[in-house]
């Protein structure tokens, strides 16, 4: 159930992992493999593209998928977009995947971008940003920005309303869409919404709550994350920039309608919800919901988990109510 940002932070952790989560990570401890922090960017991507291929959903089959290039500084972005309808003007959600800012890339994430424009009946634009270690910080975070300015400024050509146009992500991709509405509002883009999905709200602690409960045995643990510092950051004094801890901007008002999606055994949630309640605070109309018995990474199991299929469908029918308005 999606909730304001106080009644889901006083709802207590059910503190039982759901029985389809339990499998998949018995299934993983079965494969003996070794743990990601000790592997290269190049073992982590290979594993990740298999790892998608047993949990990701069916490709939801849409009228127009059709790859685009954005023009920006550091070079062309590689871009995806997907529309419901061929026709008509539609509201838009720029989106960015996870991947700790190492790996992943637009075909990761397909079948969960097109279940977002089938369910909310929005065009989707996913954005291949740069991937460290090749490209550190601000690459990542410079791509994202960029590509939201292009798309605002692009909307006709895309066949969007820019009065209608969202953010959103998951994991790392979760921070840079953080990152993409703060540089919006700076810029005087007006977005409409921001779907942040389990986000990277705070690289400069890797602390609190659930780094301690969740710090291993849950898929992604405390090692990995300081594994994807390390390789997006080459300065570790940049954590503490808002580019890379949107958890530690100054100012977080005027920003667009958020819905925050956590997981329960999920070493992110903690900072997460911090954000949620951060933006709160501010005054920015703010849902949080956290799926009990989830791991970090569950809206990419649709294969698998009923679980990831709903918070799929959930967040659909947030966006697309938000994006009506």
């Amino acid at each position: 159930m999606i909730q304001d940002v106080t009644a889901a932070l006083a709802r207590p952790l059910s503190g039982r992992l759901h029985p389809q989560v339990a499998a998949h990570l018995e299934q993983l401890a079965a494969m003996d493999a070794p743990p990601l922090h000790v592997l290269t960017p190049e073992q982590v991507r290979v594993g990740f593209g298999m790892q998608l291929q047993m949990t990701a959903g069916a490709a939801a089959p849409l009228p127009v998928v059709r790859d685009v290039a954005i023009p920006a500084a550091g070079g062309p972005i590689r871009a995806r977009l997907y529309r419901p309808a061929a026709d008509g003007v539609l509201p838009g959600l720029v989106f960015f995947h996870g991947g700790g800012w190492v790996i992943g890339d637009l075909d990761s994430h397909d079948d969960l971008c097109r279940d977002l424009a089938a369910g909310a009946g929005c065009a989707v634009l996913a954005v291949d940003y740069r991937l460290a270690p090749e490209h550190r910080f601000p690459a990542a975070a410079d791509d994202a920005v960029a590509a939201t300015r292009w798309a605002s400024a692009n909307a006709a050509d895309l066949g969007i309303d820019p009065q209608r146009l969202a953010v959103g992500g998951d994991s790392a991709g979760g921070n840079l869409a953080t990152v993409s509405a703060l540089a919006a509002r700076d810029a005087g883009i007006g977005l409409a919404a921001q779907l942040l999905i389990y986000p990277v709200t705070d690289l400069s602690r890797l602390e609190g709550e659930s780094y301690t409960a969740c710090a291993d045995g849950y898929g992604l643990t405390a090692d990995a994350m300081v594994w994807f510092r390390d390789h997006y950051l080459a300065d570790a004094a940049a954590a503490r920039d808002w580019r890379v801890s949107p958890l530690l901007a100054a100012d977080l008002d005027r920003l667009p309608p958020a819905l925050v999606v956590t997981a329960e055994f999920d070493v992110l949630r903690s900072e997460g919800e911090a954000y949620a309640k951060r933006l709160a605070d501010a005054g920015v109309p703010t849902q949080l919901v956290r799926y009990d018995g989830m791991i970090h990474g569950f809206a990419s199991m649709a294969g698998m988990l009923d679980t990831g299929r709903q918070v799929r469908s959930d967040m659909a029918r947030w966006l697309a109510d938000r994006l009506a308005r």
